[in-house]
């Protein structure tokens, strides 16, 4: 067969992240969400906390064991596809890879039991310790996952011997230079992913007329956290791009789709970029206005993607197109939560049937731009895989058919398929049902314990 093995590999790899992202780009919002009503249930003793919590502790549990099932098979691709890049790189990022398993996932795991049977057997202080737990476990996976990922992206701390990366200085390695804005900015992007899947499902409910209590405190809360998120990601996303400026420059090209470096850069709107003319067809662009928010000066200087040669340019088409899908994305949350915020102090967002329905279409806005600024990173770094340093057709495994790889790929798809069928399907079901009214209020008794541990899932939580 003819097709390159690179390709079917890369396809392969961003297959799986591409699904696998989109649970953690909830869970952990959620996660964080739960301890926030679980600590709210215990400070002020009202039920409606406690429903919304159990209702959505029901829709994590779901989610966190769908993530866990598809982010199995991530860490056998390094072996299987990319055994180059891991033998190159193993010294660093395995050390990595064992911290977050190690601290995020056992933590999570060991008081995952608690948050979900522990209900009526544990104090409710033990059970809001529990969701912070998970919540501060969630968190710790995220950081080590993005350790890994930023040094990819900005190799520092390290030293390179017969073409194999080792530790020098693991304050470097860990801090790397993107790093920083690279945590801030996917961590407050997910909790936006969260929020907006909140607002959407209490305006679905509202707009039915079923648990108007519950979907109220949902809506508020979501607004509320996203009031503040929305303008704080705009300013995050501006530093992460002088970063991305400073430290990648071929991807920022790309992504503002500039070809010539000169002073006074026009802000690029839409085009259409024809990477063999070297240039952007039907382009749409705003006289020095990028020269402005990237040097923030209006004559600043941004170099080009001509000042590099072709085979060092990421693929522009991708980078262009998925960059502006996310800030698109972002703007229909901007114009939700402004919205939402006028109607709140004009007392009508409850009251608004159109309001509510562009709330709740307004739910894939999330897992939408965290999926377009996976691609911008991802494809941006091309042709690295280790930025600058080691090439992705140089760690791909040199012994690998491309006939295996369309095999497995084709296996992975039908699982998949299977799995987050299925997965969604349930989630919708439980969405339908709501909160709900709680049962087994009182604390139970022996007799009403379960007597397998699996029994428990039966159990009210």
């Amino acid at each position: 067969m003819d097709v390159d093995p690179v390709i079917l590999s890369r396809l392969q790899f961003a297959f799986v992240v591409a699904f696998h992202f989109l649970l953690p780009a909830f869970t952990i919002g959620l996660a964080s969400y739960i301890a926030v009503l679980e600590g709210l249930r215990l400070w002020t003793g009202k039920e409606v906390y406690l429903r919304i919590s159990t209702f959505w502790i029901r829709i994590f549990a779901v989610s966190f064991g769908m993530g866990v099932v598809s982010g199995i098979v991530m860490p056998f691709q390094f072996g299987t596809n990319w055994s180059r890049f891991s033998d190159a790189a193993a010294e660093i990022i395995a050390p990595l890879m064992a911290y977050e398993g190690l601290t995020a996932f056992f933590l999570e795991a060991g008081f995952l039991g608690v948050l979900l049977f522990g209900r009526q057997r544990v104090p409710q202080w033990v059970h809001f310790v529990a969701a912070v737990m998970v919540a501060f476990g969630t968190l710790l996976s995220t950081f080590w996952i993005l350790v890994v990922n930023s040094w990819m992206q900005t190799p520092a701390g390290y030293t390179l011997v017969d073409g194999r990366f080792f530790p020098a200085d693991w304050i470097e390695v860990i801090f790397n230079p993107s790093f920083p804005w690279r945590f801030l900015h996917v961590v407050t992007a997910v909790y936006l992913t969260t929020a907006f899947t909140v607002i959407g499902v209490a305006a679905y409910y509202l707009r039915q007329g079923r648990f108007v209590q519950e979907s109220k405190v949902m809506m508020t809360m979501g607004l509320l956290l996203a009031a503040v998120l929305v303008p704080a990601q705009a300013l995050l996303g501006d530093a992460h791009g002088l970063n991305t400026l400073t430290h990648q420059p071929q991807k920022l090209a790309a992504m503002e789709g500039i070809w010539e470096t000169r002073g006074g850069q026009p802000a690029v709107l839409f085009g259409i970029p024809d990477a063999s003319a070297e240039t952007n067809r039907a382009e749409i662009a705003i006289p020095k206005l990028a020269s402005l928010y990237l040097t923030h000066d209006w004559n600043g200087v941004v170099q080009g993607l001509k000042d590099f040669p072709p085979e060092q340019r990421p693929p522009v088409a991708p980078v262009f197109f998925a960059f502006r899908l996310m800030v698109g994305m972002w703007a229909v949350m901007l114009l939700i939560t402004v919205w939402g915020g006028w109607l709140g102090w004009r007392r009508r967002n409850v009251a608004s049937p159109l309001y509510l329905r562009a709330c709740t279409l307004a739910i894939p806005t999330g897992y939408v731009a965290v999926t377009a600024g996976w691609i911008t990173t991802e494809v941006g770094r091309q042709p690295y895989v280790v930025y600058g340093l080691l090439r992705t057709a140089d760690g791909v495994t040199p012994t690998l058919a491309p006939g295996d790889v369309m095999v497995s790929l084709a296996l992975y798809a039908a699982v998949y398929s299977v799995v987050f069928g299925a997965g969604l399907y349930y989630l919708v079901k439980l969405v339908r049902a709501g909160p709900g009214e709680l049962r087994h209020a009182a604390e139970p008794g022996p007799e009403q314990r379960p007597a397998r541990p699996l029994s428990a899932a039966d159990v009210e939580i």
